[in-house]
């Protein structure tokens, strides 16, 4: 199984050095992280700096710098980016302008792209590359024409002209990027995904929750979008399962998930919440909700299907063979985990 590599955040690199200061090796803060001992120790090596003599720190001490750290890595990456390959005088550029212009979405432009050339890396380009090209534009008439091309992708991709997030900030919110080594990989059974569906109007919603291994679905009915009405639908949807398939649930920053401690304490489950404006960073949630719209159609209200309604349409979508388990089923696939684990435990004791 090949390793995740994640670059460290700037929480970390506080801990990192609050840690250091405290007199904590190298490895201890590796434990505390749940980070490679040789990550930690690759950080400090190169974040090392030999500060002039002052009152509190003297000639020839080394410190970290969390700060400087961070802007050293900045400046790296900075360093290391490839000249944009979709420049506005370029040939490619062109090319993907013209198709765009005739309705092609950027995925069937990369896609064609890579059929024409397949040999030839500087003929192609990603459609993420698109997308970015067109948002990272300044305002003009060729950044509205393109935008205009784009089918749905105001609904889904803001532009960073649009400002900050406005969206409520959370009590004790724990980020991604200090989840778990293991909730980033999808080998380990027992960490989920979660969403909320709504309504016309925003008025009703359904809680969406997906198993990240197993791509297995649960869906709980609530009373409104309220973080009171989450809470009471997803503990009772998460208490209806194995505790060892409870370990993490990666969330958005949506007001809903307010009450997340209290859920904790009832399920046992410990969750993480994605950076703002980064849907995929819940990739298997996000999926599931387009196909969750074949069901629960956008427009309508929401609070007319009931508990057993909506356990209906999770058993259809956990019953269909998905092509990433072999054509498995995702309910038989989250079976043989469940099983696995408790085969484990029963050995164990």
């Amino acid at each position: 199984m090949g390793t995740h590599y994640q670059h460290l955040s700037a929480e970390e690199r506080a801990t990192i050095m609050i840690l250091l200061q405290q007199g904590c090796s190298a490895r201890g803060i590796a434990r505390t992280l749940q980070r490679s001992p040789s990550t930690i120790t690759r950080e400090i090596r190169r974040a090392l700096q030999w500060p002039q003599r002052t009152a509190f720190v003297p000639a020839g001490s080394r410190t970290y710098d969390a700060r400087a750290a961070g802007a050293r890595a900045c400046a790296m990456r900075l360093k290391r980016r490839r000249h944009p390959k979709l420049a506005e005088d370029g040939v490619l550029f062109g090319v993907v302008h013209h198709f765009l212009l005739q309705g092609w979405s950027p995925s069937q432009i990369a896609g064609t792209l890579k059929r024409m050339w397949p040999d030839d890396l500087d003929r192609r380009v990603s459609h993420e590359t698109i997308y970015n090209c067109i948002y990272a534009m300044p305002r003009g008439e060729l950044r509205k024409e393109l935008i205009a091309c784009l089918r749905r992708a105001q609904a889904k991709r803001m532009p960073r002209s649009r400002g900050q997030d406005r969206r409520g900030q959370l009590p004790d919110a724990v980020s991604i990027h200090l989840r778990p080594p293991e909730a980033n990989e999808r080998a380990f059974p027992g960490h989920w995904e979660g969403d909320l569906l709504k309504g016309a109007a925003n008025r009703s919603a359904v809680g969406v929750l997906v198993e990240r291994s197993s791509r297995l679905v649960m869906l709980a009915k609530l009373k409104d979008a309220t973080a009171a009405s989450a809470l009471e639908g997803f503990t009772a949807k998460l208490r209806s399962i194995a505790e060892p398939m409870r370990k993490t649930l990666t969330y958005d920053r949506g007001k809903e998930m307010a009450r997340h401690p209290e859920l904790t304490e009832a399920t046992g489950i410990r969750v993480y919440f994605c950076d703002p404006r980064s849907p995929w960073q819940r990739g298997s949630c996000e999926n599931i909700n387009g196909l969750l719209r074949q069901y629960l159609p956008k427009g309508t209200d929401l609070s007319v299907y009931s508990q057993e309604e909506l356990d209906a349409i999770a058993d259809r979508l956990n019953n269909r063979p998905r092509a990433i388990h072999g054509f498995y089923p995702p309910i038989a696939v989250y079976q043989a985990m469940l099983e696995k684990l408790t085969q484990a435990s029963h050995s164990l004791q």
